[in-house]
């Protein structure tokens, strides 16, 4: 305990390994984000919207409810066993898409992919929140979600590639297996776990517990709550564009090549933005940072349905990207400086229960209202929606002290700065 210190520059290696564990996380669900809705309907001949999004439905409950019981079960079995536990879970995914011969075989590897997500990255997440201590973490939540998501973006476009090459499978998921073995023995060998950080942080903090975790995290209080419910409604519209996006691009006649692209650029701006996004986080008002992110990507989803060429999509998927990229470090962020140091892996692990869920509740809900009405009129819904939730922002959220003090002490010094000229 003598030796614990917290800060980035304190713990860069740990840190650093912890974003390339992230990046191989963000990876495995790369592998499905370009090809898999193509592969219903080619290969499975699935007509259906409702049962092409079926994986991601089945993805998003199992990855929402093993979130919550990896905050739960964070300080009691610690974080790098449920990091490495993640990664045992995951081996089998790439194996069972690239060689299954019915859809249930590729929902049960959505299942495993579920916990693998769960574990793996809600693990990394609260261990860097550990690690860099309350003034850098909207940044290290910035290069985590930037490794998760860039990787996303990577091996979505090479998995495109790959299948407009060599065809639909089996080449494209040998990525998923290098990653999932790489993840493994990386967490299990050269990873350290970070209980010791939060009981070092626990000793000076002056934070108030919570007296109810899981309904003062869900909606009472009200930063936490209105960070809660955009959580849900972002990922809501994020498990619409997984789904969706390639059957609408498909639609308009776009190749498997193209599809790629697009679907690249959207978390490609998503992940590389939050580089810069996570350290506006730690110096100005979160809840400015989350009512334009969320209002942006209901702009973009709206207008999305007046798309017809690949550089209106290209455009429109960067403003959507934008858009996540400033809200989802700061969700995390968010969630870390309004909780106590005990509190905060449970309080984080409801938050992203019911973040993961809008993957469900948004593949549910296109799938259903694209076989009734037809692909346009879900996007919109889920435009609206989103636009809705950035109200919710705007009127219920407050900017908490520790900002006003950045702010403050920021306006400060540039009038003294000023008055030392003059």
């Amino acid at each position: 305990m003598q030796n614990i210190q917290l800060g980035l520059r304190e713990n860069w290696r740990q840190f650093s390994l912890l974003v390339i564990v992230n990046a191989f996380v963000g990876g495995m669900v790369g592998l499905e984000r370009t090809i898999l809705p193509r592969i219903a309907e080619v290969e499975f001949h699935l007509a259906a919207k409702t049962a092409i999004l079926s994986f991601i439905i089945v993805f998003g409950i199992v990855k929402a409810i093993t979130n919550y019981f990896t905050g739960a079960l964070a300080n009691k079995v610690g974080r790098k066993k449920l990091l490495t536990i993640g990664w045992l879970i995951g081996i089998p995914v790439p194996f069972m898409l690239m060689f299954a011969d019915s859809w249930n075989w590729i929902v049960a590897a959505n299942v495993l992919l579920g916990i693998n997500q769960g574990l793996a990255w809600s693990s990394t997440v609260v261990m860097k929140i550990d690690l860099v201590g309350e003034k850098q973490r909207g940044f290290a939540m910035g290069v985590n979600e930037f490794a998760g998501y860039i990787a996303v973006a990577v091996v979505a476009f090479c998995t495109g590639w790959i299948a407009s090459v060599y065809g639909l499978r089996p080449y494209p998921f040998y990525i998923g297996i290098a990653l999932a073995f790489a993840g493994f023995f990386t967490s299990w060998l050269l990873v350290k776990d970070t209980r010791h950080h939060v009981f070092f942080e626990t000793a000076t903090s002056n934070i108030p517990r919570l007296k109810k975790v899981f309904w003062e995290t869900t909606w009472k209080n009200k930063n936490l709550g209105s960070v809660t419910q955009a959580g849900l409604v972002n990922n809501l519209n994020d498990g619409m564009a997984w789904g969706l996006f390639p059957v609408l691009l498909a639609s308009k006649g776009f190749t498997i090549g193209q599809i790629g692209v697009v679907t690249a650029v959207y978390p490609a701006v998503w992940g590389i933005g939050q580089l810069f996004t996570g350290k506006m986080a730690d110096h100005f008002c979160k809840k400015d940072l989350l009512f334009w992110g969320m209002l942006l990507q209901g702009v973009a989803l709206v207008a999305l349905i007046f798309a017809d060429t690949m550089l209106h999509f290209i455009i429109l998927s960067s403003i959507l990207g934008w858009g996540t990229a400033m809200v989802y470090p700061t969700f995390l962020a968010t969630v870390a400086e309004n909780t106590h140091p005990a509190d905060r892996a449970n309080s984080l692990g409801i938050f992203r229960l019911w973040r993961d869920l809008g993957y469900a509740i948004g593949a549910i809900l296109t799938g259903i209202i694209a076989d009734l009405v037809g692909i346009n009129a879900s996007i919109v819904v889920i435009g609206v929606l989103t636009i809705f939730s950035s109200g919710i922002i705007f009127y219920r959220m407050k900017c908490s002290d520790l900002s006003g003090m950045k702010i403050t002490t920021g306006i400060a010094r540039l009038l003294q700065r000023r008055h030392s000229y003059h």
